[in-house]
């Protein structure tokens, strides 16, 4: 991994609220979180969680979306600092720094990605990885594969939740409306299932073509119009017949899946997303599959945010990522 893209974040950076000490009951996650340098010499515990930030925001104005996403990390970081630490004392989370970039080629930054998310998950850590714009799906992805072909475990499922459905041709280049259709091609010159779930999807939001598309290669999807309470058992029906065949779930959100009365703060903000407590309900019927290991949000842009409501939000869904895999270990 080229250390010219990759930060560190100093423990100074954790700052927050202290109202006790000794008394983990009391504690934040400031005061657990331990910073490490994924280029040196490091000692972590396994069935521990990595947070790693992608500073980058190339892909999404290759996409002519609204830039910032770069910003986003350290923004989602900053709202994580004072949550309360509601998991057991022998929980460990690590920062694992930032990937950053100086307008480099795109597919050279989705590479130094996948290089960390592997040796991440190599560690024994449950990478979450904090966007940036959602071409932090095409490296997270390559990471995770790489992982569980070492491992000899190939089959990996992708559930997104998600406005689009991001598989736009890339023939005039990649970008954040991209990655899944590289992922379809990939599988498909290795001969590999292309396994692809995607929930809270808007018809306004994609193409005639794009449907066509996702229907040509089997694309599992729910629309956002039928993501509602009344329905909820028939969308966790669909869920875990979907989790059922998989072996493995790379987990990732864009937050333009979210109504931007809760999350304006966003790369493409939709007045008709869906509602954050049917998001956390999703994600937790996911995670109760087992199936799940590895997460990342993406498209948080703080520059249009308010009161940082979306960084706040992107921050409560980490907290209950984690909070829901520690509940099913249980």
């Amino acid at each position: 991994m080229n250390p010219k893209h990759y930060q560190c974040i100093p423990e100074c950076f954790w700052q927050g609220r202290v109202d006790d000490l000794v008394d983990y009951d009391a504690f934040r996650w400031h005061q657990i979180i331990k910073p490490i340098n994924l280029l040196g010499d490091i000692s972590v515990q396994k069935g521990g969680f990595g947070l790693l930030g992608f500073c980058c925001d190339n892909g999404v104005k290759q996409n002519l979306g609204r830039v910032g996403t770069s910003k986003g990390p350290n923004s989602i970081r900053k709202e994580l600092a004072n949550l309360p630490c509601s998991f057991p004392e022998t929980t460990k989370i690590y920062d694992c720094g930032n990937i950053v970039s100086d307008d480099e080629k795109l597919e050279d930054l989705q590479e130094i990605l996948a290089q960390a998310i592997c040796f991440m998950l190599e560690k024994g850590l449950f990478p979450i990885v904090l966007g940036g714009g959602h071409e932090i799906a095409y490296g997270h992805y390559n990471g995770i594969q790489r992982f569980l072909d070492e491992t000899n475990k190939e089959s990996l499922g992708i559930f997104n939740l998600d406005a689009h459905f991001d598989m736009r041709p890339y023939n005039k280049g990649v970008s954040s409306g991209t990655m899944f259709a590289q992922i379809a091609d990939d599988c498909k010159a290795k001969n590999k299932p292309f396994n692809y779930m995607v929930a809270g999807i808007q018809q306004y939001g994609n193409t005639v073509n794009l449907f066509k598309k996702a229907d040509a290669l089997n694309v599992k999807y729910l629309m956002a119009k039928d993501i509602n309470s009344a329905n909820m058992f028939n969308v966790g029906q669909d869920l875990t017949r979907y989790a059922k065949k998989q072996e493995n779930i790379y987990f990732t959100l864009c937050s333009d899946v979210i109504s931007s009365a809760y999350a304006p703060g966003v790369s493409a903000p939709q007045p008709f997303g869906l509602h954050p407590e049917t998001i956390l309900k999703l994600i937790k019927m996911m995670i109760r599959s087992g199936k799940v290991i590895s997460f990342d949000i993406a498209e948080i842009a703080p520059r249009f945010d308010e009161d940082s409501r979306s960084s706040k939000l992107a921050a409560i869904i980490v907290f209950a990522v984690i909070n829901s895999i520690l509940e099913e270990k249980e």
